[in-house]
């Protein structure tokens, strides 16, 4: 029995987009979790740590994440208009990808310069993949089931972390290089499916992608944009709030694992235990971001995604004064669980509800060019946020004396502040912006 027409069973289940698309979009936030957590979370740090021992690690590694951000966020809005006026993204994203891949398999072969280097590279052509994956949500949603579907794919997502987690224990973390090959080749491996089943609907080419005139225009329009934020009702409010936010969260995930193997070393673990606790710690925080992930994708869809927003900001505050003081006090290692269990869930909010809120502020014929502001100020925070923990912990810990934990917990109270910030900033929005005001005559 047929069921109805190919275009009535595609609205079925949901958005238009059949739902083998929808799984294929899901698959590569699968794969690309794979990179985040397996590389940025776990051994790369792990590695640096090696390589500079636990006094350094944390200012080497922010010095390096920060510079890679900052290209991402110089790029991010040029990108995204030209995705527009290519007037499909795809190519954008399998571009970048296949990038992230060839260096991520290099990683760890050829010393410290080298590598980060590799990493700068790796992680730029990751970021820019992200940007140009969020772009392509409308594809398989509709605004009914927005926040559904972006929920699964943070929750199906973090599946990928534990593939990456799971490499640890099954090659063991001594051979890095391996590691990173095997992550590379994962990652490849599940954004395959996006690139073959993810149809993308027809949009006029809007002139020559790579001019230089063309850049040029699409830069006054952004800064255009920037400056009348007036005929976009609470971009620059949502924007601003994403900054300190963003911040915060990309800064716990890139050194979470360095706090839970000093937490692990503090309760009498030696390095190599630690290292091991810390996988197991994130395999816990990472099951319960797959429940968070489906979660607040369905509270995102029932409640909106601002409410849901503001809710999740209380639940970081929380984890992050609580993981303070789990390292100021040096509590046992079974705390840090909990700490791992909230952050996980949360996490998942996050994206599940500024994703589909951004959605609604972009007008549809410009969706690349405000993901690429979108990206600008999460590529902004990822500067400023691993920026300022190698400055923390460089004044805690070689200027101060404090133990790197003690050092580390100092930093995740700063967290807290951010969080309250972006929570006060992004009070007065509304849960529906109010349709964009037409442009003033220029």
């Amino acid at each position: 029995m047929s069921g109805g027409t190919a275009p009535e069973r595609r609205a079925a289940e949901g958005g238009g987009a059949p739902r083998r698309a929808v799984a294929a979009w899901v698959s590569y936030d699968l794969a690309n979790t794979i990179f985040s957590m397996g590389v940025v979370s776990l051994f790369l740090p792990m590695w640096l740590r090696e390589v500079m021992g636990p006094e350094r690690v944390d200012v080497t590694f922010g010095v390096i994440a920060a510079v890679s951000y900052a290209i991402v966020f110089v790029v991010s809005p040029q990108l995204g208009a030209m995705t527009d006026r290519a007037g499909r993204r795809m190519p954008f994203l399998l571009v970048s990808t296949v990038v992230c891949v060839l260096f991520t398999v290099l990683l760890a072969r050829f010393g410290l310069v080298l590598t980060a280097v590799f990493f700068i590279a790796a992680n730029v052509a990751y970021q820019a993949g992200l940007q140009f994956y969020d772009a392509l949500l409308p594809e398989v949603s509709d605004e009914h089931n927005r926040g559904r579907i972006g929920g699964i794919g943070v929750g199906v997502g973090y599946f990928g972390s534990f593939l990456a987690v799971g490499l640890g224990f099954l090659l063991g973390t001594e051979d890095k290089p391996a590691l990173f090959l095997w992550i590379g080749v994962l990652f490849l491996l599940f954004a395959l499916p996006c690139f073959l089943l993810v149809k993308e609907r027809p949009r006029p080419r809007r002139g020559p992608v790579w001019s230089w005139s063309a850049m040029r225009a699409s830069t006054r329009e952004t800064l255009h944009t920037l400056r009348r934020v007036d005929e976009h009702p609470g971009l620059l409010r949502f924007l601003i709030g994403r900054v300190f936010y963003t911040d915060a969260i990309n800064t716990v995930i890139m050194v979470m694992a360095l706090f839970t193997v000093n937490v692990a070393v503090a309760t009498g673990l030696g390095a190599e235990a630690g290292e091991r606790a810390a996988q197991l710690v994130l395999v816990f925080a990472i099951g319960f971001a797959v429940l968070g992930g489906f979660f607040w994708g369905w509270v995102t869809d029932r409640n909106g995604p601002k409410r849901t927003l503001q809710f999740v900001l209380w639940v970081w505050m929380a984890t992050f004064a609580f993981a303070a003081v789990v390292g100021i006090a040096a509590l046992p290692l079974p705390c840090l669980y909990a700490v791992a269990a909230i952050a996980g869930f949360a996490i998942g909010g996050v994206w599940a509800s500024d994703r589909p809120y951004m959605l609604r502020l972009a007008p549809p014929d410009r969706i690349g060019e405000f993901y690429g502001l979108y990206g600008m100020v999460g590529r902004f925070s990822a500067i400023t946020g691993p920026a300022s923990w190698a400055l923390i912990l460089w004044f805690t810990v070689q200027v101060l004396g404090m133990e790197p934990l003690v050092g580390q917990s100092v930093g995740i109270i700063v967290l807290v502040v951010q969080m309250l910030v972006a929570w006060i900033i992004l009070r007065k929005l509304p849960e529906t912006p109010p349709i964009p005001r037409a442009p003033a005559e220029r």
